[in-house]
């Protein structure tokens, strides 16, 4: 009952930091593919007059934005093609296209897709906290492997009837079907969860996680790159992103393999998502729905 209730109120209190990371994490397994998608065909200047000079640029920049300090200038290899220019006035810091011929303000040089990817990762990563947000991370990381254990102690149904709890059953209402799917998919994603935990405590606190494997196996130059600390350190790094690719795996760049593997982790990164619900439905059906109705008792009473 004690584990029950500690499962319970955990998964309440983290119940949407981890659906928010859950969700945030399936779609970034997919960030390159979403990048590629957000960036727009580079533009080429039609002008026919000649190309501008750095200081030129820095000057017409200048004369738009008033105030603002130009602090680079990127061309790219086609000189035709639109020149990225930062400027800054303070903290502020703008970063535009301009026409490498007219000196004209073409828009702003990141585009709106590859911004809000980039926001989605910083809200994954650090929470738009910096590092403060990493280390909250690092504790939300923990909450999950506490409910994750719990969840598994409180699951086990015994020696004899454990198979029975790895599928769903029909005919047996909604309530206990609800209970049955929060069940297997814990069952089935325990690995994923476990992975994607401890990874993520190391992510937020690599420094901590290395000086604790060091004290377990001393560095010394007999087993430099072969100590195993070293090793699982490695692999949760990669199994975090789905980078099945590393050493003594036959899953290299894209193609087949590739696109199988972020299939299978942003289906299984999602499975803290669906628990959530599955389990804020029973702790509705369970607790908060009978409180209430037994709150309004009284009031119907008296009336």
């Amino acid at each position: 009952m004690a584990l029950f209730q500690v499962h319970l109120w955990s998964g309440i209190a983290v119940g949407l930091y981890i659906f928010m990371i859950s969700v945030t994490g399936s779609v970034l397994v997919y960030r390159n593919e979403l990048y590629r998608a957000a960036t727009p065909e580079p533009i080429i200047s039609k002008g026919l007059g000649p190309r501008l000079t750095d200081a030129q640029l820095a000057e017409a920049a200048r004369h738009v934005y008033l105030g603002y300090r130009v602090v680079r200038i990127g061309r790219a290899r086609n000189l035709d093609q639109a020149v990225d220019v930062s400027l800054s006035r303070g903290d502020a810091v703008k970063q535009r296209l301009f026409d490498p011929r007219s000196g004209s303000d073409l828009g702003n040089s990141v585009p709106t897709g590859i911004w809000l990817v980039s926001k989605l990762l910083d809200l994954h990563d650090n929470l738009l906290a910096g590092p403060t947000g990493r280390k909250v991370n690092g504790i939300g990381a923990l909450a999950v492997l506490a409910v994750g254990v719990t969840g598994l102690a409180i699951w086990w149904p015994g020696v004899k009837t454990w198979r029975r709890s790895l599928t769903l059953h029909r005919g047996v209402g909604w309530k206990r079907l609800t209970w049955h799917l929060h069940s297997m998919v814990g069952f089935w994603s325990l690995g994923f969860l476990l992975v994607f935990g401890v990874s993520g405590v190391y992510l937020a606190y690599p420094d901590a996680v290395q000086d604790f494997a060091d004290r377990l196996e001393p560095p010394t130059a007999a087993n430099a790159g072969v100590r195993i600390g070293d090793r699982v350190i490695y692999w949760l790094a990669y199994l975090h992103f789905g980078r099945i690719n590393g050493i003594g795996i036959p899953c290299s760049g894209a193609g087949l393999c590739d696109q199988t593997t972020k299939a299978i982790w942003a289906i299984f990164g999602l499975a803290p998502a669906a628990m959530f619900v599955t389990g804020a439905i029973m702790w509705w059906s369970r607790v908060l729905r009978p409180r209430l109705a037994s709150a309004r008792r009284p009031s119907i009473a008296k009336a």
